[in-house]
């Protein structure tokens, strides 16, 4: 999922040699065809074309993503309990944002559709901030909202079973909150305002609630409306499917589910670029004018990397993607435009296999996510072992040479941290959530082969696509669909304190 920086130390090299990736137990070798630049290149010239202002971007039409109304089943998160309310069910965030850099202040008026779960005397949210809530109203109804303590809350009595409307007026200067974590790369969590008055965000596993009110837990995944007004010259870029640009109004839109941690923005002073990916798909680039030049080759490969997903994970599943670059250290699976910091930047090779990993999240962690932070390992295991394959592919090396290397690091962060299964409230997001389950899926491969494996992962998108999972619905589905029981090695790799053999 998330994270940050999605390069654990042990994938940075690779071995000399490789069977298939498609068949890692195979017993014949060959070596796989390199990348070359020149085919990314094509990718790019096939369509760098912006569509004329004020005009929506048409695109395929994605996998089909279930949960079209927005409509989850919220769960009370155990390793994060103070973030979320699990008696809420929001179905869809209309958010008007306008942003002014002398000032530094955020003016907000938020439209929340939501469903009400468990019946209670107040309505709350997360809120995080010195925001000054200046109206709100239930239902057309004025109601008073307070922030505080992180939590808005709003003094009406809701009942179980009912559908209202929330909308809150509300104005401050965002501030981002701790990252309970050791990573290097660990930086403040949510809405960030930069030096020159631009904003930007990353907020998992929270932080959403620093620049809207929202359910801020995973479970809860809803629609979304998005607009964001900034100063003349200025850009400002969201998460979800570009609409129209009125003036210096930028708009965007998600009719499939979204988690509040995989949504986006960011404001400053941009450049934007147009790309073609696998069956038209519209692929936008935001970067920063002479700050982000040198990452634009590697940007640019975007279509071709799509195109090496989808034949093996199935379909692209929305109707737009893209990346945009923010002065951080890390890179996050933002929804439909990936976060990208602009310190990778430095490191060509490494951001070629980071854009891979993010993308990757699209299918998991995005279109399936988990439904509580505890299985963050069905995210990252995912998106590690796909950085993985694209890599022995791209570097003709070995799987099995990534997996020797792996093992000797997995025996390191289990010692260190824990089995990836039950990982620590103070430590997310660190190396046993990454390497450790994507072993689990080598071990998988490994036995069932390159086209059942392949198709499993296709079936596990498709069937819970726009869906909140967790480790049991992931082990149920997995001895269903390959009618062989793997309770055993999932659970051992889940939850050993040591490596298992």
């Amino acid at each position: 999922m998330l994270g940050r920086v999605r390069r654990p130390p042990s994938h940075r090299s690779t071995a000399s040699r490789r069977k298939t990736a498609a068949h890692p137990g195979a017993a014949g070798r060959r070596r796989a065809p390199r990348v070359v630049a020149a085919l990314a290149a094509l990718a790019v010239l096939a369509g760098c074309t912006a569509p004329a202002e004020g005009r929506t971007l048409r695109s395929p039409q994605p996998l089909d993503a279930g949960n079209r109304d927005g409509t989850s089943t919220p769960v009370a998160d155990p390793v994060y309990p103070s973030y979320g309310n699990p008696g809420i069910d929001v179905l869809h965030y209309g958010l008007a944002l306008t942003w002014a850099p002398p000032t530094k202040t955020l003016t907000g008026t938020a439209t929340l559709k939501l469903r009400v779960l468990r019946a209670d005397q107040a309505l709350r949210l997360d809120l995080t901030g010195p925001y000054a809530v200046t109206a709100t109203t239930v239902d057309g109804a004025a109601a008073t909202g307070r922030v505080g303590g992180g939590k808005l809350t709003v003094d009406r009595a809701v009942t179980a079973g009912s559908t209202l409307t929330l909308v809150v007026q509300y104005q401050g200067t965002p501030a981002p909150v701790p990252m309970p974590s050791h990573r290097g790369d660990a930086e403040p969590l949510g809405l960030t305002v930069t030096g020159d008055g631009g904003l930007w965000t990353m907020q998992e596993p929270y932080g959403a609630s620093t620049w809207y009110p929202s359910n801020d837990q995973p479970s809860d995944k809803a629609l979304y409306d998005i607009s964001v007004t900034v100063p003349d010259g200025w850009e400002a870029v969201a998460g979800g499917t570009p609409g129209p640009v009125r003036g210096s109004t930028f708009t965007y839109s998600s009719d499939r589910p979204v988690a509040t941690y995989l949504t986006t923005l960011a404001v400053g002073q941009y450049q934007q670029e147009r790309l073609t990916g696998p069956r038209g798909l519209p692929i936008t680039l935001w970067t920063r004018p002479g700050v982000d030049d040198a990452m634009l080759p590697v940007l640019r490969k975007a279509p071709e990397q799509l195109r090496w997903l989808e034949s093996r994970f199935g379909q692209y599943p929305f109707p737009s993607a893209g990346a945009v670059v923010v002065p951080s250290d890390s890179a996050m699976e933002t929804q439909q435009m990936v976060t990208v910091g602009g310190s990778l930047g430095k490191y060509p090779a490494a951001l070629d296999t980071v854009m891979l990993h993010e993308y990757a999240h699209q299918w998991f962690g995005d279109t399936v996510g988990p439904s509580q932070w505890k299985d963050v390992w069905l995210n990252e295991g995912w998106a590690t072992y796909a950085e993985a394959l694209y890599a022995a592919e791209r570097d003709g090396t070995g799987i099995e040479a990534w997996a020797k290397r792996a093992r000797q690091r997995d025996a390191e962060v289990r010692q260190q941290l824990g089995p990836p299964g039950n990982p620590r409230s103070d430590s997310f997001a660190e190396g046993n959530v990454y390497v450790c389950p994507a072993l689990m899926l080598y071990e998988l491969h490994r036995q069932l082969g390159g086209p059942a494996f392949f198709a499993l992962a296709r079936a596990w998108v498709s069937q819970h696509a726009g869906t909140a999972q967790d480790r049991a619905a992931f082990t149920a589905f997995v001895n269903r669909q390959t009618g062989r029981d793997f309770t055993g090695l999932i659970d051992a790799w889940l939850d050993s304190p040591t490596t298992p053999a």
